[in-house]
């Protein structure tokens, strides 16, 4: 179900907005509306929608329009034209004083730079946006701390900011947006000063708390590992217009044009794509009630010394190997339950870089299940060297 849904937003910075709205419903570029008008295309009529606790990602280079379109979402900039609405409400149409009620209650943000005052200890800072809504000292310092809890810091609470490094300054601007418990966490590139490393442990926490808060996120990057590595979806923009939306597979198998082809060309696909994606149909597969000549028939059909057994709905039961089938099948047995062995098996979420130190221990394949332990698939060692070899352009 949509959270928040983005119709035909405009954006155009400058003090003649009506003759460069006119020309970009003409179809004139930004490049051209800005020759003709001295006006700036920062966002050109971008429509999206993003659904309850999703974490969706805008990314694009510098210009791109990435952050005014952020900024438009809680009317930080304030739209030339569209709509933006958020659980039916117009918050175009707010006036200033349900605009401010509104933030307090729905929306937190997080910023590149971290903002926190210099004077004020880490809990203080942590509870400026509920000072400022009016609560209690004695609530919004409990709050705090159950935020600080949450981003590993409640230690630090009585240290002051000149006391912290990049990373954990950055929890705190993430514990002080996560303390007036929004519905809606926008983050506007707030890993992008970071060292590298640090960076990478802020993105595991952000899919940590994420998974515990299941809150709706829109999160704005220049990085596309970043970004692949995040959303639930990803837009890419360029020129104030996006250029696709999809999930990390969508864009990384299917992109929708050139630019994007040409964004994707340095991804290493092993950190991004899983085993779900790369799994292959086993040509057959034998159901428990099934006798041994059957497994045996199928076996060779599908030129192999082994197959699953999937129950009811493709639920994983095991593996029978042909020596022990053969062996039942003198014996005359009439099922095949007998000889089920456990099978080598994946989390269908692992990513692929993963999966090689364990399909090398692996003597025959590994079956890809899901949560309910659903047989997805399977993953040989031949069948993962193609897929990398046909995600690098070799086959």
């Amino acid at each position: 179900m949509a959270k928040i849904i983005v119709e035909k937003l405009v954006k155009i910075f400058g003090g003649n907005p009506k003759k460069a709205l006119k020309l970009l419903k003409d179809g004139y570029s930004k490049g051209e509306i800005l020759k003709k008008t001295d006006q700036t295309v920062g966002i050109a009529g971008v429509s999206f929608d993003v659904d309850e606790g999703e974490l969706f990602v805008l990314m694009g280079l510098s210009g791109s329009g990435k952050s005014t379109l952020i900024r438009c979402i809680n009317r930080l900039v304030e739209p030339t034209s569209g709509s933006i609405c958020i659980e039916g409400r117009r918050i175009e149409k707010m006036d200033e004083k349900e605009l401010r009620r509104f933030r307090g209650k729905k929306i937190g943000m997080v910023f590149q730079h971290f903002a926190l005052l210099p004077n004020r200890t880490v809990l203080e800072n942590v509870a400026l946006g509920l000072e400022i809504r009016g609560i209690p000292r004695d609530d919004r310092h409990k709050r705090s701390e159950e935020s600080l809890k949450m981003v590993g810091l409640i230690d630090w609470k009585e240290r002051y900011p000149k006391e912290l490094s990049g990373g954990m300054k950055q929890r705190i601007g993430l514990a002080r947006a996560l303390a007036i418990d929004p519905d809606i966490l926008l983050m506007d590139e707030p890993f992008s000063a970071l060292d590298p490393l640090i960076r990478n442990e802020m993105q595991e926490e952000l899919l940590n708390l994420q998974e515990e808060m299941k809150k709706t996120i829109i999160f704005v990057t220049h990085d596309l590992d970043e970004a692949l590595r995040l959303g639930d979806r990803i837009a890419i923009m360029r020129d104030g217009r996006i250029e696709q939306i999809g999930t990390a597979e969508d864009i990384l198998s299917n992109p929708a044009n050139e630019y994007v082809a040409k964004f994707l060309q340095n991804v290493d696909a092993t950190k991004v794509l899983t085993a779900e994606n790369i799994a292959i149909k086993p040509r057959e597969t034998l159901r428990e009630t099934e006798g041994p000549r059957t497994a045996m028939r199928k076996m060779n059909a599908s030129d192999s010394d082994y197959i699953l057994v999937v129950g009811r709905d493709r639920i994983l039961k095991g593996i029978v190997l042909m020596e022990d089938a053969l062996e039942l099948a003198e014996k005359r047995e009439r099922d095949v339950r007998g000889i089920i062995k456990e099978a080598d098996t994946i989390d269908s979420n692992v990513l692929i870089e993963d999966i090689y130190p364990i399909i090398g221990k692996s003597e025959r394949c590994l079956a890809v299940i899901n949560e309910d332990y659903k047989c997805l698939g399977v993953i040989t060692r031949r069948s993962l060297i193609s897929s990398l070899a046909e995600e690098r352009g070799v086959l």
